[in-house]
């Protein structure tokens, strides 16, 4: 997809962009303004670059689409979600649909992994704007280091990794990392599709079940049943 296709997508999922069953309008109101603001490089960005330095795109907020973010909300207030993780959370846009939904389901913690200083600090600022500070533990650095310990079970993980020029994709390997960490019953999110994490996500040997949406050109939702 070129730079021109991806940015009439855009124009068209934002004017597509329906009522969200997520009903705060302090969280909304940034959740509307951290998505008009999306926009893509001319030159096609990391995946057109995939040999970049992610520090080269600090000034765009790579992100789900907001239907993404709606069945996030709504799957984790459905298994009534307490520990939830993301890679990587960039500017905090899936954060804010996290984090809203562990303040409605009592309590909980969204564990996010970015790796640019900049884009940490931005996410951070959205998610304080929205009110759901306290719910949010943002690691700056490497998913492949943060993400090693995420303190017990989690609930929901959202793989949605920056894109590599040669050998296994960053899903492939934080999904290795995260997996054993879900609990039977968490739900698996990847926004990517790279082929070496369906190839692991679809192996029957490692427990999952999964199925490939029509969201976003393709979202991979999985649960863990062993």
């Amino acid at each position: 997809m070129n730079t021109d296709s991806i940015e009439k997508f855009l124009r068209e999922a934002r004017t597509a962009k329906g009522q969200s069953p997520l009903q705060d309008a302090q969280v909304n109101a940034v959740i509307d303004r951290v998505w008009a603001s999306q926009r893509y490089p001319e030159d096609g960005g990391p995946r057109a670059n995939p040999d970049c330095d992610p520090a080269d795109y600090a000034g765009y907020g790579f992100s789900i689409f907001p239907a993404q973010g709606d069945l996030i909300y709504l799957l984790c207030r459905a298994i009534r979600a307490k520990k939830v993780v993301e890679f990587a959370t960039s500017v905090g846009f899936s954060t804010l649909y996290f984090a809203a939904a562990m303040r409605d389901n009592g309590e909980g913690t969204v564990i996010g992994s970015e790796l640019v200083p900049s884009k940490v600090a931005t996410a951070r600022q959205n998610i304080a704007e929205a009110g759901l500070s306290r719910y949010v533990d943002i690691r700056e650095g490497d998913g492949r280091e943060t993400l090693k310990d995420l303190g017990g079970p989690v609930d929901f993980a959202l793989i949605d990794g920056w894109p590599l020029a040669s050998g296994p994709s960053l899903a492939r390997q934080v999904i290795e990392i995260v997996a054993p960490q879900l609990r039977i019953g968490a739900f698996l999110m990847n926004d990517n599709g790279e082929p070496d994490y369906v190839d692991f996500i679809r192996d029957p040997s490692n427990g999952f079940l999964s199925v490939n949406l029509p969201i976003k050109g393709g979202t991979e939702l999985s649960v863990k049943i062993s």
